[in-house]
C-alpha cells in the first residue's frame, strides 16, 4: 500500500489538468495557476511516478504511455474527491461560528468594512471576521491564498487563483487646496517635473496605474516620496505642495476633512477594478462561496453610496 502521507495530493488536481490539456499554460488557466507553477508541479510529478508524463512531438506534447494510462484513473480519483466533498455539511450563515479570514489592504478594507459588517449583523451574527491589513508591495502567491479565505485587491496585479470582480474606481490627483503649483484646478506636465509627489509602492514590478501615467506623459518628477499604504497620501499632501494620486472614493471622503481638492493631471483616468481573489482549491466550499456573495452586495451598497 502506498503511504499516502508522503504524496501531495493537492497534485492529483495539477495531474488531472495536463493529462487532459496537454500543455503547461492551458493546464494552469484550468485550475488558477501560472506555467510556471505547473512546470514545477510536472516536474514533481514525474520524480514521483518516475516517468516524464509529457513529452514535446514536434511543435506539441504528447502523454507517455504510462501517463495514458494513468489519464482514466486520474479521471476517477476526481469524480471520488468531488463526490467527497459534496458530502460535506452545507453551509447555514444564520447558525454558523466560523472565522473568516480576509486580506487586503489599509484603503480597501476602509471601503468594504462597513458594509459587510452591516450585512453580516442580520445574515451570520454569529460569524467573526479576522481582517488582516496588507502592504501595498505584498507579491502574493498561492501560498498566501490559502493563508486566507478570501483577499481583495486590484484585478491589475496577476494574483493567481480564481476571482469575482468587486467595484470600480480610479486614480485622481489631488493637492491641498492654496498650493501654488495648482492652477485653476489642474497642474501640467512641466510643473509636474519639478514638483514633489507622492509614489505607491506596489507587489512584483513595483509599476502601477501612476507610474506608467507618468512615464507616458513624459514624466520624470524631480523627487517623490515612497509609501506603501495609499491611505497615507492624503494625509501627507495636506499642509505641504506634495502632489498624490489616489482611488476616488478616498478623495471624495477626506476632500473635505483634510481641506484638499481634486486636480486635473496630464495622467488619463484608467479604470481601477477591485476583485475578490481566493485559492481555486476553495471553490467548492460554500462557505467560501456565501462570503464572497457578501463582499459582492457590500461592494453594491459602496457603489450606490
Amino acid at each position: 500500500m502506498t503511504d499516502l502521507r508522503k504524496i501531495d495530493v493537492n497534485l492529483i488536481v495539477v495531474l488531472d489538468a495536463i493529462l487532459n490539456e496537454l500543455n503547461l499554460t492551458r493546464a494552469g488557466e484550468a485550475v488558477g495557476m501560472s506555467q510556471p507553477a505547473v512546470s514545477g508541479a510536472l516536474a514533481r510529478l514525474r520524480q514521483q511516478f518516475d516517468d516524464p508524463l509529457l513529452v514535446r512531438n514536434g511543435r506539441s506534447f504528447e502523454l507517455t504511455e504510462a501517463a495514458q494510462a494513468m489519464k482514466p484513473l486520474v479521471n476517477e480519483a476526481m469524480i471520488e474527491i468531488q463526490r467527497t466533498y459534496d458530502l460535506l455539511p452545507t453551509f447555514d450563515p444564520a447558525t454558523s461560528t466560523r472565522t473568516f479570514h480576509i486580506g487586503a489592504t489599509d484603503y480597501l478594507l476602509s471601503q468594504m468594512t462597513s458594509p459587510l459588517l452591516s450585512l453580516l449583523e442580520t445574515e451570520a451574527p454569529h460569524v467573526d471576521i479576522d481582517f488582516n491589513v496588507l502592504p501595498l508591495d505584498l507579491d502574493v502567491s498561492l501560498i498566501d491564498l490559502l493563508r486566507r479565505d478570501v483577499l481583495i485587491a486590484s484585478a491589475t496585479l496577476g494574483i493567481p487563483g480564481k476571482r469575482q470582480s468587486l467595484f470600480s474606481d480610479s486614480f485622481v490627483g489631488i493637492a491641498r487646496k492654496g498650493n501654488p503649483l495648482v492652477k485653476n484646478g489642474s497642474i501640467d506636465a512641466g510643473t509636474l517635473n519639478q514638483a514633489e509627489l507622492v509614489q505607491m509602492i506596489l507587489g512584483g514590478s513595483g509599476l502601477n496605474q501612476i507610474d506608467l501615467g507618468l512615464a507616458q506623459a513624459g514624466i520624470t518628477p524631480k523627487t517623490s516620496i515612497s509609501v506603501r499604504s495609499v491611505m497615507t497620501i492624503p494625509f501627507l499632501v495636506t499642509g505641504t505642495d506634495l502632489i498624490g494620486w489616489v482611488p476616488e472614493k478616498l478623495a471624495l471622503q477626506y476632500r473635505e476633512p483634510l481641506d484638499l481638492e481634486i486636480i486635473e493631471t496630464p495622467i488619463q483616468r484608467s479604470a481601477l477594478i477591485e476583485s475578490v481573489h481566493w485559492h481555486p482549491s476553495k471553490s467548492s466550499d460554500p462557505a467560501i462561496a456565501w462570503l464572497v456573495s457578501m463582499l459582492r452586495k457590500a461592494a453594491e451598497i459602496l457603489e450606490t453610496d
